[in-house]
């Protein structure tokens, strides 16, 4: 593998299958792109001669639509900026705090990322979609799956305030575990 030396810029993407590393390299004398999705390479154009302009490709398991855009800041500076799903970076991940659960735990020594997809209640672990049972209970509705032999549930339970909406916690072992932070 050549030694990256034009790489102009790397972006961490929380997705529900996993946190995927984006690298960038732009050869600004050569016009070279290249985009490295997990350290695979996803594109590569040499002797391109417009140095602006935008490389769409997908991640992950899901296929998530990403793009990036190279725009001209000044003389020969670049600014390049990561859209995932039409959106900016941040506007995703602002989004996805809303729209997912994250849940970080460690089991028999093996670290495991658990994700609820709330809009459609898909659970994912590592990078994985479970197989899930879900059931209606007195106070809301469980899901349940497994994980490496411990049973798992996420409870979702109303909050009683509309603001806050409906909580969802995950039970392992019967032990809550505390909501991870991306």
């Amino acid at each position: 593998l050549e030694k990256m030396t034009d790489l102009v810029a790397v972006w961490e993407v929380a997705l529900s299958d996993g946190v995927h590393k984006i690298e960038f390299e732009h050869g600004t004398t050569s016009g070279k792109r290249v985009v490295y999705v997990d350290g695979k390479e996803e594109i590569r154009r040499e002797w391109m001669f417009k140095l602006v302009g935008k490389e769409t490709f997908t991640v992950g398991a899901t296929k998530t639509k990403a793009a990036i855009n190279i725009d001209a800041v000044s003389g020969f500076a670049y600014e390049y900026t990561l859209e995932i799903n039409g959106k900016s970076l941040k506007q995703y991940l602002e989004n996805r705090l809303k729209t997912t659960n994250t849940w970080i735990l460690s089991l028999g020594g093996t670290d495991y990322r658990i994700v609820l997809e709330k809009d459609t209640m898909d659970v994912w672990c590592n990078g994985q979609k479970m197989e899930t049972a879900g059931e209606f209970v007195e106070d809301g509705t469980e899901t349940h799956f497994t994980v490496a032999d411990h049973s798992c549930c996420i409870k979702a339970v109303s909050s009683g305030k509309r603001k806050e909406g409906i909580i969802h916690t995950l039970i392992v072992d019967n032990r809550e575990i505390p909501e991870a932070v991306e």
